[in-house]
């Protein structure tokens, strides 16, 4: 018997019997838009007709985003070195998780995807192979790769290549952080601005997080990794860290958990150390804790809400999930229904308003967060992404 996570009790249970006839053969298909009825309509999808087409993209290449798929297609692009809580498994064993993304894709964003597992970890390879095929689709979600060569490979590919690129475990992940917070210090009357943040993990989605929670205008902001935390004069930075470091921890703090924990307001936990009992109950009246490790969060919520005013998880079985399928299938189709040719900033922040803004009418302590399964949140996040993208210039 499998379960969602045997550490804990759920009520969801799977057997390995349906979990895996429900990937056999694998979860995803090909269906054709176009008629095949009948001799006519094959003429006009396939030959002869199909040469027309190809004659006029060949004249005037902009053709293609109206008379092929690729303005709708993302790629779903995967080395397999850091899937879900399963780390370093390979591209082969990682495409049942691309496969899984592409179908929120089609599911949430009504867009079309395709898994491109690569067997290279060489970021020049990976970023070659991407431009060679950048004629095959319209947008890139770079998935599951490690840090910190992840954070080189985003940039490269985002310079190389002229539509939206994303690695959702980066910005996903923050999209989320930031609705979730936005609205779980309305629920205790606080603002971004005053707040103290912590937040353990300095990784993809760690860095990530600490960067758009600046520029929605926090202002303390500390973070720690496995070597405690993160300041200016800590020997050895890598140079990611090293630039975290210039733009978090304004008091200078030194130490460890229990230094950044103590009289902090918000927890974010975006690693896979626990956090013991006793720590949390040294933060600020009202706290607020995200402890987002998958399967086992950094707590269990229900010891956090001891001390804590507003809880959330990355699971499905407590209340506040946050979950980065509320963010990108509506970025991505937002992206290119405006014709993006990157994701912005602002594009970002739009995204974590508009997410934020579906809870709004129903905002308590145990719901920060709209359901993953609402159907108003793909097109608000898509819509409010359009409009930031004709905004900043990059439609």
């Amino acid at each position: 018997m499998t379960t969602v996570n045997e550490s804990s009790s759920t009520s969801l249970e799977l057997t390995d019997q349906e979990i895996f006839a429900a990937h056999e053969g694998g979860k995803l298909g090909i269906a054709a838009t176009a008629s095949l009825a009948d001799p006519r309509a094959l003429s006009i999808a396939y030959t002869p007709g199909v040469a027309r087409v190809s004659r006029a993209i060949a004249e005037d290449a902009a053709l293609a985003e109206r008379y092929t798929w690729t303005n709708r297609l993302v790629a779903v692009v995967s080395d397999g070195t850091a899937v879900l809580g399963l780390g370093d498994i390979g591209p082969r064993a990682s495409l049942p998780v691309m496969e899984g993304k592409a179908a929120l894709f089609k599911q949430f964003g009504g867009l079309n995807s395709i898994p491109l597992v690569l067997d290279t970890t060489d970021v020049d390879q990976i970023v070659e192979t991407l431009v060679r095929l950048r004629p095959s689709f319209g947008a890139v979600n770079l998935e599951d790769i490690a840090a910190p060569r992840c954070f080189e490979l985003e940039t490269r590919v985002v310079e190389a290549l002229d539509c939206p690129v994303m690695h959702d475990d980066q910005h996903g992940t923050a999209i989320v952080v930031l609705a979730a917070l936005r609205n779980a210090l309305t629920v205790v009357g606080r603002e971004l601005k005053d707040i103290k943040i912590v937040i353990s993990g300095a990784g993809a989605a760690g860095v990530a997080c600490a960067k758009i929670l600046r520029a929605a205008g926090a202002t303390e902001i500390t973070v720690i990794d496995s070597r405690g935390i993160i300041h200016g004069g800590r020997d050895g930075l890598h140079p990611v860290k090293a630039e975290l470091a210039e733009i978090t921890n304004p008091r200078g703090l030194t130490g460890n958990l229990p230094e950044a924990l103590a009289g902090a307001d918000v927890f974010i936990g975006v690693s896979s150390s626990a956090v013991p009992e006793e720590l949390i109950a040294t933060m600020a009246p009202g706290a607020i804790v995200f402890a987002l490790s998958n399967p086992d969060p950094e707590i269990h919520p229900e010891v956090a809400a001891r001390h804590a005013a507003v809880v959330a998880t990355g699971r499905s079985d407590f209340p506040n999930q946050i979950n980065n399928v509320l963010a990108f299938p509506g970025v991505f189709r937002g992206a290119l229904d405006a014709g993006a040719r990157r994701i912005s900033e602002n594009m970002k922040l739009a995204a974590a308003t508009a997410i934020a803004a579906v809870a709004e009418d129903e905002l308590s302590a145990d719901k920060i967060m709209p359901s993953p399964l609402d159907p108003r949140v793909g097109p608000e996040v898509a819509a409010a992404v359009a409009r930031a993208a004709k905004e900043d210039g990059v439609a």
